[in-house]
């Protein structure tokens, strides 16, 4: 107490008694205040005097050897003394077991360290990184390793810990890490680019990497990671949170990680460390020392109380629960009793299966788990690495017998490719009942605080992926597609290979386990059952199959199907259009100009090249007269949805291309936005279907621009990446990195053709796509810059605000500052500027108006922080913009005063739409409006009555985009949602 200087401590005040009790030998207690909201009572501590024939060793500075001052407990004789000598108590997170509350002594931690800091050889030059969140037990060796040795202890941001671009950049550039205590997965999450390049690099500066908490990579997972010129000491350690931390440790020697493919499959759990006892049983009890068994741990003094134990006897040996396989008195770790799983009547060992799929060249990185009881998933992020094939553990006659072709094997393959590949390549290297029934493809693995996989976010996300196509039962062309996409991945057969209506299951390469798996994945994408299922496939056609399916589903046969009359084009044909497309892009006589115009949220409407257009920007003068302007009743209804992943925070961008005559509906609109879940998609407007989707660096947050010339889509990445995809087909046409995340939404000068983007390092970039280039760059004065660049095109002036507070006005050519403002609070807001004026929200809750040569022309104060972007109406005359307090404010953009406010039902974040009233029969303006209780709101222009509402299942954090009679939006549900606008006549 005296060396931390604690002084007031707060106490549950039920075991009040208890703990005055506890002390009333060592330290006065006295009640300052009571809590009765949080049940606490805060109270004064201060120490007695000790007399000297009192104290203990452990209070007279006694030392161990080379202890450095950290001083070992004497041993407990009971119960009392068990109690006090307590090092700290922790909760288990129960991902590997039953959660357990563990009480630990010093005596059972302390060797640890010991060891450990001689094993590492630690000194006062090391810096150490806190991986892990105090409540997980590694965390105590992290802190204590440095304090011990007047090393430097890195303590870091968690959400830091979630982008690996910049963690890395922290630890190895910035802080020169030199010992790090990771679990394998959290490993992983840096990527086989960055652990070569940064991580273990020729000349990292990690001098120790110890990997715990999960199964050790194979060494040749090890060694694909790390640089054949890096010379960074690799640990496996091993232990169980019952018995306070590691227990084991074996250090891979240089030998085997220079092994690659011909070295064994899996890495030593070691020897034990310091006063620690291994022991392994089998299921009687009895010690194996060849062969397999379960691992006890324990020791003389390693012992520590569980849950309501009072007391345990020296020597006490705990169950890990960890199956291993003792050969030449080395042991193996198979994993848990749950990972050894009979199927098909045979073992199947899913660490086993896990590690061989990381072990594949286009795989990051897997988890694999067993649903259901019957059913193997493997969970699989795609390598994003040039060199894929460096790491492959097929041989050269398995390499020549694998029929799926090269052009297959290379980044950006398209997911039924990978996951065809990675089937096949399964199926030469394990028996049939190893073999996964399903991969299901993900960006990222999710982990647990604790730095381990997260299998039950992981299950949500495939049960998300069956839902989506449970959904294809409402539609035959959808249904027989999803049934010849399935029949392909049982038989792992390419893409593009024949399934006609005469092709036989077992004739085709099938054989009893691939025709249960298909029964399985058939009945669970149609939600329904089939007696007949399994033998129609067994013994019948591709077309007596489906027959079977559309019963099941209780369908009406393709023939009686009702055709589509909303819908003037199918599912599947983007994909035969877009080669017609790039063609006539490329063919385009020079001089023509593409027709086209870009829709994005604050209701800005980007026209370029299209003579046929009746919708212009500056065309929609609202009259402010009081007539009339009733139209029918609107109404809202769910026109589709599309799963993104994960929660979607970005707004849409919609493209809407022209086609050449005006008379024509050749036209095509589709939709980009991002997600969380790293992914970008490009949806058909008309029904939703996926054009395409790419899945970048890192969590999307911001929204996308459209280049100039209509061909690219720009977006920001977490990863600190700008992305220019191709429009049509989604791939990559140039990449360009900034220094940190970026969420910022992309401006694009009309002029010149430059993208305009800012970035959490505080820069503004110019980016010429054309050539590929930064063309210039602006520090904007301290702060990130999360909002996004607003140009004014004719007075040729861009606007750029910072979380320092700075908004600047700077020519949009060359960089140049023009003038600048300081406020004192963040802008989170986006300006926006049209006839000489820019406004902008503040976190102070004031909308701010000012002119273009930076004078403030005046604010209009709310009652909450101001994260909404202003949106002017067409006629240039009124500012709306939302607030926190829940309300949308409508005001003049001449002198700020109020016209009308709507009060919403939750809180608006994003920015409000405004769009032309005369696509549902309505003279003037009409806004849309998103709350984050999950509303979307359209209301009357003119005087903000609402017209019409709809809750949509989640947060809404993303601003509505309106395209004639289409709404729409990204939702915190992780889904995306189009909503009609509907008109029925009043009576």
């Amino acid at each position: 107490m005296n060396q931390c200087g604690l002084e007031y401590c707060a106490v549950k005040t039920d075991v009040l008694q208890r703990f005055q009790a506890a002390l009333v030998e060592h330290a006065s207690v006295e009640v300052c205040a009571t809590l009765p909201k949080f049940k606490l009572t805060l109270v004064r501590l201060e120490l007695l005097p000790v007399a000297e024939h009192q104290r203990g060793p452990e209070q007279t500075g006694a030392q161990t050897a080379g202890g450095a001052g950290l001083r070992r407990d004497p041993a407990a004789g009971s119960k009392e003394a068990g109690l006090r000598d307590l090092a700290y108590v922790l909760h288990t997170s129960g991902t590997t077991g039953l959660p357990k509350i563990v009480r630990v002594p010093h005596k059972c931690i302390l060797p640890n360290i010991l060891h450990l800091r001689s094993l590492f050889q630690m000194s006062a030059d090391d810096v150490v990184l806190l991986a892990s969140p105090l409540t997980f037990d590694p965390s105590v060796v992290d802190m204590f390793l440095a304090l011990s040795s007047g090393a430097q202890l890195l303590i870091i941001p968690t959400v830091i810990k979630k982008t690996p671009g910049r963690l890395s950049r922290l630890l190895f550039r910035d802080n020169k890490t030199t010992v790090l205590q990771v679990t394998p997965t959290l490993l992983g999450r840096f990527g086989r680019r960055v652990l070569r390049q940064e991580v273990l690099s020729p000349g990292s500066s990690l001098r120790v990497l110890a990997l715990g908490g999960e199964a050790c990579p194979s060494p040749a997972l090890l060694s694909s990671w790390r640089h054949e010129d890096n010379r960074t000491h690799i640990y496996n350690v091993y232990g169980i949170t019952e018995v306070s931390c590691w227990a084991c440790s074996y250090k891979i020697p240089e030998s085997l990680l220079r092994a690659g493919h011909i070295s064994p499959s899996s890495v030593p759990l070691g020897t034990p460390l310091m006063d620690t006892t291994v022991e392994v049983r089998d299921e009687h009890g009895r010690v194996v020392t060849e062969g397999e068994g379960q691992v006890f741990i324990g020791g003389e003094d390693r012992v520590c109380l569980l849950d309501d134990e009072e007391a345990a006897a020296p020597g006490t040996m705990r169950a890990s629960g960890d199956w291993v396989d003792v050969k030449d008195e080395q042991m193996f770790y198979l994993g848990r009793r749950d990972r050894l799983v009979k199927r098909h009547g045979k073992r199947v060992n899913l660490e086993s299966v896990q590690q061989l799929i990381c072990s594949l060249p286009q795989v990051e990185a897997c988890a694999v788990c067993l649903h259901g009881g019957f059913r193997l998933l493997a969970f699989v992020v795609a390598s994003t690495s040039g060199d894929q094939r460096a790491a492959s553990p097929l041989t050269p006659a398995q390499e020549r017998a694998d029929p799926v072709p090269a052009e297959h094997r290379r980044a950006g393959e398209t997911d039924g490719d990978l996951s065809r590949l990675v089937l096949n390549r399964l199926s030469l290297l394990l028996p049939s009942h190893s073999v996964p029934d399903t991969l299901v493809l993900v960006p990222a693995l999710c982990l647990t605080p604790h730095g381990k996989v997260d299998m039950e976010t992981l299950m949500k996300t495939y049960q998300t992926q069956r839902r989506s196509l449970e959904s294809s039962r409402l539609d035959f062309t959808k249904l027989k597609r999803t049934l010849r996409s399935l029949w392909q991945e049982t038989l792992a057969l390419p893409e593009d290979a024949a399934v006609d209506e005469a092709s036989n299951f077992l004739l085709s390469g099938g054989d009893s386990l691939k025709a249960l798996r298909l029964h399985e994945d058939i009945l669970a994408a149609v939600g329904a059952t089939s007696p007949e299922l399994l033998e129609a496939i067994l013994d019948g056609t591709f077309s007596d199959v489906l027959r079977h399916v559309e019963r099941a589903a209780l369908m009406p046969p393709p023939e009686s199907s009702p055709p589509p009359t909303t819908v003037k084009r199918h599912a599947d044909e983007p994909s035969a259009v877009l080669p017609k497309r790039e063609r006539t892009s490329a063919g385009r006589p020079r001089g023509e100009t593409p027709a086209f115009k870009v829709l994005r949220r604050a209701g800005e409407v980007i026209e370029i090249g299209n003579p046929h257009s009746d919708f212009q920007a500056d065309a929609l003068g609202e009259k402010e007269s009081g007539e009339e302007r009733r139209g029918g009743v609107l109404g809202l209804d769910l026109s589709w949805s599309s799963d993104a992943g994960r929660c979607v925070d970005a707004s849409p961008v919609l493209l809407v291309q022209h086609g050449t005559d005006p008379k024509s509906d050749g036209g095509k609109t589709t939709v980009f936005i991002g997600s969380h879940s790293h992914r970008i998609q490009a949806l058909d407007l008309t029904d939703g279907s996926l054009v395409w989707e790419r899945v970048l660096g890192d969590r999307i947050e911001a929204s996308a621009a459209v280049s100039r010339c209509g061909s690219l889509v720009v977006i920001g990445c977490y990863d600190g990446c700008v992305y220019f995809l191709c429009a049509a087909s989604g791939t990559t046409r140039w990449t360009f990195e900034t220094g940190d995340a970026v969420k910022s939404c992309p401006a694009v000068d009309p002029l010149t053709g430059l993208v305009i983007v800012g970035s959490h390092d505080g820069h503004v970039y110019a980016l010429d796509p054309k050539v590929e280039q930064c063309v210039w760059r602006r520090h904007c004065g301290g702060g990130a810059v999360f909002s996004s660049p607003c140009l004014h095109p004719s007075l040729r002036q861009l606007y750029a605000a910072s979380l320092g507070g700075h908004l600047l006005c700077l020519n949009p050519e060359s960089g140049e500052v023009l003038w600048s403002y300081r406020r004192d609070v963040p802008f989170f807001s986006s300006p926006n500027a049209s006839s000489g004026l820019v406004a902008i929200g503040s976190v102070d809750g004031n909308i701010c108006c000012f002119s273009s040569t930076g004078t403030l022309v005046w604010q209009f104060l709310t009652k909450g922080p101001v994260f909404s972007s202003p949106c002017v109406t067409p006629d240039q005359q009124r500012v709306l913009c939302g607030s926190h307090d829940g309300r949308l404010y409508c005001l003049s953009r001449i002198d700020g005063s109020l016209v009308w406010t709507f009060q919403t039902t939750g809180k608006v974040y994003s920015s409000p739409c405004v769009f032309d009233g005369s696509v549902v029969g309505r003279r003037g303006t009409l806004v849309a409006l998103a709350s984050t209780d999950g509303t979307v709101w359209i209301l009357d222009g003119h005087d903000g009555r609402t017209l019409a509402s709809f809750r949509l299942p989640g947060e809404l954090f993303s601003s509505p985009v309106v395209h004639e009679r289409s709404l729409v939006v990204g939702c915190r549900n992780d889904y995306v949602y189009c909503l009609n606008l509907t008109v029925k006549e009043e009576t």
